[in-house]
């Protein structure tokens, strides 16, 4: 009775199974053939330690970057198999004339085979005949010119070249200060200077020394490593084809030893003679210089952010390793540096976009030209907010956002004028005028300083005395 409806529903249920099993023999079969494929693949495809280096992931861009650098491939001349058979190829063969050599003197010639071959001549041939022959004989005795290279023209062609340089020990500080970039890092330890000197403390000479030594070290530090990563960018642009590791004038160990000796003891004199605290923003500072903006560069335009953010540390270092802790005027100093960066550093690449560009770097002025304008303006008006700011953190007194006013309203102008503009010309006069705007900002500063609560107690003048009718009374 139930035998007919039993058989069908096993044979749907068999039907299916079957067909599931099938699905499954194909997906394994496809999986089988690609670990096949997988390895059988070519064996410079497979992942390799350099793969894991960290200095290639540093000098090759990824496949999906836009600015990829790639090696020109060498032009291989192709080989044209010509058909002699056809004759319209001959269309496309450059024919080369003959040349007939000099005859230098008459070939000997019997007077029979002179008779028939030459010609009786008339007195005018025989005078243009005579000529010629002259002037063949001159040609002939003449001495071919060659081009002698004196040795002057020797040395400068060899010097064009590149080539690995001797290490001169009397070349060695020129080399190291060249590597430290010793005008950015004096830039780096004047901020820290000023950060000290704006700490409302008494002054240490002694501590004032060794904060400042040991910031200067670790910006040698910071400078040195960001030179050993971006040799291979470096060796494209105009700007820095010259630092020391591009030429090849120091060893990588050699630079890397060197930042070495300024980072561990510049980052240990600031931990165990100054304080924890600043050994560890000295410490931060060099990470973020070396692991984050470096990097950066080449990977988006946050990197003139993150570069602010490190510039602005060295003042917060100073105040910390005068005071000990971190205060609204420390972070108040940082917010100056910060702000400065845009336009000084904006300006300065607006005119090196070329270069950058050639050298594979994300810069706003490469990428973003109008962000780049519209951010140096931005940070420019902020200088004077900050400068209205100080007075009430307590940091001036009230008379220096008043004197500080004209040199904020002149480089606000200039951003200005940048951002209309967008040439060349303005983008210089912004940037000249970030180089004096910064000191003259600070020593304001430090002239307007408001004097501590000790020096104010002893600035006041006593009580006076009461007099003789009020203790009567």
């Amino acid at each position: 009775m139930y035998k007919t409806p039993c058989s069908r529903l096993s044979g749907l249920v068999g039907a299916s199974v079957k067909q599931k099993l099938v699905q499954n023999v194909l997906r394994c079969n496809q999986t089988a053939r690609g670990l096949i494929q997988l390895h059988r693949r070519d064996p410079s495809d497979r992942p390799t330690y350099q793969h894991l280096s960290f200095l290639k992931r540093q000098y090759v861009a990824k496949n999906n970057s836009e600015l990829l650098q790639r090696a020109v491939p060498k032009h291989v001349p192709v080989l044209t198999i010509v058909d002699e058979r056809d004759d319209s190829v001959e269309m496309r063969v450059e024919r080369i004339p003959t040349i007939d050599p000099v005859v230098t003197g008459p070939a000997p010639q019997s007077e029979a085979v002179a008779r028939t071959t030459q010609p009786e001549v008339g007195p005018a041939a025989a005078a243009q005949k005579d000529v010629a022959s002259r002037s063949t004989a001159a040609i002939s005795h003449e001495t071919p010119h060659i081009q002698v290279e004196s040795d002057e023209a020797r040395e400068a062609r060899l010097d064009r070249q590149w080539k690995q340089l001797k290490v001169n020990v009397a070349d060695l500080p020129d080399i190291y200060a060249r590597l430290a970039k010793i005008k950015l890092t004096a830039l780096v330890v004047t901020t820290a200077a000023a950060g000290y000197a704006m700490a409302p403390v008494p002054f240490d000479p002694l501590i004032f020394f060794v904060a400042t030594l040991g910031t200067g070290l670790a910006s040698c530090c910071a400078n040195s490593i960001n030179q050993y990563f971006e040799v291979p960018f470096d060796s494209n642009m105009n700007r820095t084809k010259n630092r020391p590791l591009v030429r090849g004038q120091i060893s990588p160990l050699h630079a890397v030893s060197f930042a070495l000796a300024c980072g561990v003891p510049g980052v240990a004199l600031l931990t165990l003679a100054v304080n924890p605290l600043t050994g560890f923003l000295g410490a931060l500072n060099i990470v973020l210089y070396t692991c984050c903006y470096t990097p950066l560069k080449r990977l988006s335009i946050t990197n003139t952010w993150v570069g602010a953010v490190v510039g602005a540390i060295p003042p917060i270092m100073g105040w910390t390793a005068a005071a000990g802790c971190l205060e609204p005027g420390a972070l108040l100093l940082g917010g100056f540096l910060y702000s400065w960066q845009f336009p000084h550093f904006n300006a300065l690449s607006w005119n090196l976009r070329e270069d950058y560009s050639r050298g594979g770097y994300r810069m706003m002025s490469v990428t973003h030209p109008g962000m780049c304008r519209r951010v140096a303006l931005r940070h420019s008006l902020a200088l004077g907010g900050l400068a209205a700011l100080a007075p009430a953190l307590g940091v001036t007194t009230w008379t220096f956002p008043v004197v500080s006013l004209p040199i904020n309203l002149y480089i606000s102008l200039l951003a200005f004028r940048f951002y209309r503009q967008g040439d060349r010309g303005s983008a210089r006069k912004l940037f000249f005028c970030s180089l004096w705007h910064l000191p003259m900002l600070l020593l304001l500063a430090l002239t307007c300083k408001k004097p501590r609560a000790d020096q104010a107690a002893d600035a006041a003048p006593p009580p006076a005395a009461a007099s003789p009718l009020a203790l009567q009374s």
